[in-house]
């Protein structure tokens, strides 16, 4: 199965992440299929890119986006 999921990237204790497309099997910070964008909790607000038209080709795809990714693309408005 193909998941949108979180790969952490950045130093220690100080977390970046790149919103990714990746098969399920393959470990967290390890191989993609596709980046889509960034996402940087240490800001404040929180700052986060997607890009729109490969999120939704990947989710017409049948791409599954885990529940940290979902809020993400809900905020950017790409689903509802």
């Amino acid at each position: 199965m193909v998941k949108i999921r979180l790969k952490r990237m950045g130093q220690k204790k100080a977390p970046f992440y790149r919103i990714v497309v990746a098969d399920s099997r393959s470990p967290r910070d390890g191989r993609f299929i596709e980046e889509l964008g960034y996402y940087d909790p240490t800001k404040d607000p929180s700052v986060y890119k997607i890009n729109e038209e490969a999120a939704k080709k990947w989710l017409a795809n049948g791409a599954q986006p885990t529940d940290e990714v979902a809020k993400l693309l809900k905020i950017a408005g790409i689903t509802e």
